[in-house]
């Protein structure tokens, strides 16, 4: 399952300001005390097994409150089904179950904004790639590209994560191919990669 982003779905609820201003104001509230309490974990440096306590006594009741605020929201007679705000609460309630995901997993953010970040070289370089002459090809710097970030986000060296990957595909099990993932290889093999012999560190044997 996909966890979804927390900003994009109070983006949604922004988009009908002008029409429900109290109602919005109240949904920026209920998300806002979710951002605070992150914040209080990356102040106090919680550990993983905190912040999943943490979230489990302070996160869980107020994303609990927000969902049945929606709830409430969605039983009102004056709401009419194409406004900008019954598309908030549709686009917040139809991804339940996607937005609680961060609650039991520590490692999850709460929105995909450090994401995005790091997405953000694709585009400013796009002129460099622009003409992929194939849609294949477009597939495959897609792929090269999603492969950079996860590397950068998890501290690997992208050139020396290629490098054993692309040597070490071939007589891999095909079973096992997660294990190749950037995040999983980071725990399985990054302590002793394979190397390229054109990259052999030089030797310094003096004057010729």
């Amino acid at each position: 399952m996909h966890a979804q982003c927390w900003t994009h779905t109070r983006r949604e609820f922004v988009k009908a300001e002008n029409d429900e201003p109290e109602a919005v104001a109240d949904a920026l509230e209920l998300i806002g005390a979710l951002y605070l309490i992150e914040a209080h974990i990356r102040d106090k440096k919680m550990n993983l097994a905190e912040a999943l306590a943490c979230r489990a006594e302070h996160a869980k009741p107020a994303v609990d409150a927000f969902f049945a605020w929606c709830e409430a929201q969605c039983q009102r007679m004056d709401l009419v089904p194409s406004s900008p705000f019954s598309k908030a609460l549709k686009y917040a309630r139809s991804r339940d179950a996607q937005l609680r995901l961060y609650l039991a997993d520590p490692e999850l953010a709460l929105d995909t904004n450090h994401l995005e970040r790091t997405l953000r070289v694709i585009p400013m370089g796009r002129k460099s790639w622009l003409f992929c002459w194939t849609e294949v090809g477009a597939q495959r710097v897609g792929i090269i590209q999603s492969l950079l970030t996860t590397c950068r986000l998890h501290n690997i060296d992208p050139h020396i994560y290629l490098t054993d990957v692309l040597q070490r595909v071939a007589q891999h099990p095909a079973s096992r191919v997660e294990e190749l993932t950037p995040r999983l290889w980071k725990t399985t093999f990054a302590d002793n990669p394979m190397r390229s012999d054109v990259f052999r560190p030089a030797v310094n044997n003096g004057p010729l």
